[in-house]
């Protein structure tokens, strides 16, 4: 059945309007970003597809475009624009966090760098340097491997 068909109060978009965007599933959220769906299945069946297939947000999110097209029902359009939305989320919280991000605890150590490498396809060496009270100052590359290693370098007899 066409969401169109549906209820009017369980449409995605407008459960959104009414209700606010932290009260939809994922699913949901995603099928308003697909917008339409494909014949025999509609945006909110490719969103829980979507997310059957990867198995959580951060998979997806890590997805490229290669892979996003290998989905039956993402074509060019709907897989662009789905990293669109992806690459502008990533952008926002990357402005959030160089404003004076904390690293206070393990969890906001783990999301910061999350962020700083997601869809990294090589290990990376990442120095992360920090004022007195914890905020980040600076990132840099500090070496970069292949899919599953990286080196790291010391200067034996210098202290460094």
């Amino acid at each position: 059945m066409a969401i169109n068909d549906w209820p009017e109060g369980e449409r995605p978009r407008e459960k959104l309007k009414a209700r606010g965007a932290g009260a939809l599933t994922d699913a949901e959220l995603l099928a308003i970003v697909l917008r339409t769906g494909v014949p025999g299945k509609s945006a909110l069946d490719l969103g829980r597809g979507l997310l059957q297939e990867y198995g959580s947000l951060t998979a997806l999110f890590a997805s490229d475009l290669e892979r996003l097209l290998s989905i039956h029902g993402l074509g060019d359009a709907k897989a662009t624009q789905l990293l669109a939305v992806i690459e502008l989320a990533r952008r926002a919280l990357k402005e959030e966090l160089k404003s004076g991000v904390k690293l206070s605890s393990p969890a906001a150590v783990r999301d910061f760098l999350r962020l700083t490498l997601l869809r990294q396809d090589k290990e990376i060496f990442l120095g992360v340097f920090l004022d007195a009270q914890n905020c980040v100052i600076a990132t840099e590359e500090l070496s970069s491997g292949t899919l599953t290693q990286t080196s790291v370098f010391t200067h034996a007899g210098t202290g460094k």
